[in-house]
C-alpha cells in the first residue's frame, strides 16, 4: 500500500517497521492499527537534520510514526500535494511547507546560494529570502520515497527541461526537484526589490532539468 491523496487536503500514509513516516508535530488527524507517535530529536537523516533547521532558524518539531497501520495527515486546511522520488534528484522545499515524508529519505539544510543550489548566492541569496517572505535556508531530501508539501491553493507542476528558463513568482513557489538551479531575477536594483512581492519586479528563474511546483495563490503560509 503507498500513500494516497484521501481529498486535496488530507493524505493516507502506511506505517510497518522500515517504513516509519515523519511528519510535523500537529499534522496527524487520525489513525488506524497499532501506531504510536514520539518527537524527532535528532532529525531525519541523523543530527544535521533538525540541528541544522534550528540553526538555519526554521525550527519545525518533527515527529515520527512508527508502528503498523494507516496515519491520515493534513495542516490547518492547507493544500496537500505528494511528490515522489526517484533518486535522480534531490526536493527542495521550505520547512514550513513539508508536512510529512518517507523517513527512509535523507534530510539535510542548505543555504540559498550555497552548494546544491546553483547560482543564487550573496545579495541574490537575500534578495530572494526577503521578497519570498521565507528564510535564508531550505531543507532538500535525498533519495527515493514520497515527500507531501503544502500551499494555498493546490499546486501545479511545470517541467524544467532545459530548452528554456521557467519563471515563478517568488510568494507562488513552493518546491522544486530534480538537477535544478535557482537564480533570482530582478527588473529593478536589489535594494528597490527588498520587501516587494511582486512577480513582475522579482522572479525566480529555474534551469537545468526536472519539476518546479508552483501554488495557484501569493498567499504565505
Amino acid at each position: 500500500m503507498a500513500v494516497e491523496q484521501v481529498n486535496g487536503k488530507v493524505i493516507s500514509a502506511p506505517v510497518a517497521p522500515g517504513r516509519e513516516v515523519l511528519a510535523r508535530r500537529g499534522a496527524m488527524l487520525a489513525y488506524t492499527g497499532d501506531v504510536s507517535f514520539s518527537p524527532v530529536h535528532t532529525g531525519p537523516g541523523g543530527a544535521g537534520g533538525m540541528v541544522g533547521r534550528m540553526v538555519a532558524g526554521e525550527q519545525v518539531a518533527m515527529m515520527v510514526a512508527q508502528g503498523t497501520g494507516t496515519v491520515h495527515y493534513g495542516y490547518r486546511g492547507l493544500y496537500v500535494t505528494i511528490i515522489e522520488l526517484d533518486g535522480s534528484g534531490p526536493l527542495s522545499v521550505e520547512a514550513d511547507r513539508l508536512v510529512a515524508h518517507d523517513a527512509a529519505l535523507q534530510s539535510t539544510v542548505a543555504f540559498l546560494g550555497g552548494q546544491g543550489l546553483g547560482s543564487q548566492g550573496g545579495i541574490r541569496g537575500a534578495v530572494r529570502g526577503a521578497v519570498s517572505g521565507q528564510g535564508l535556508f531550505t531543507t532538500q531530501l535525498h533519495g527515493h520515497g514520497w515527500a507531501a508539501v503544502l500551499s494555498h491553493g493546490g499546486t501545479f507542476a511545470i517541467p524544467v527541461d532545459g530548452s528554456r528558463p521557467v519563471a515563478v513568482d517568488p510568494q507562488a513557489y513552493v518546491a522544486h526537484i530534480g538537477q535544478v538551479d535557482v537564480a533570482v531575477s530582478a527588473s529593478v536594483g536589489w535594494r528597490e526589490a527588498v520587501g516587494r512581492g511582486s512577480g513582475e519586479a522579482v522572479q525566480l528563474k529555474l534551469t537545468g532539468r526536472g519539476t518546479v511546483y508552483v501554488q495557484a495563490s501569493e498567499q504565505k503560509l
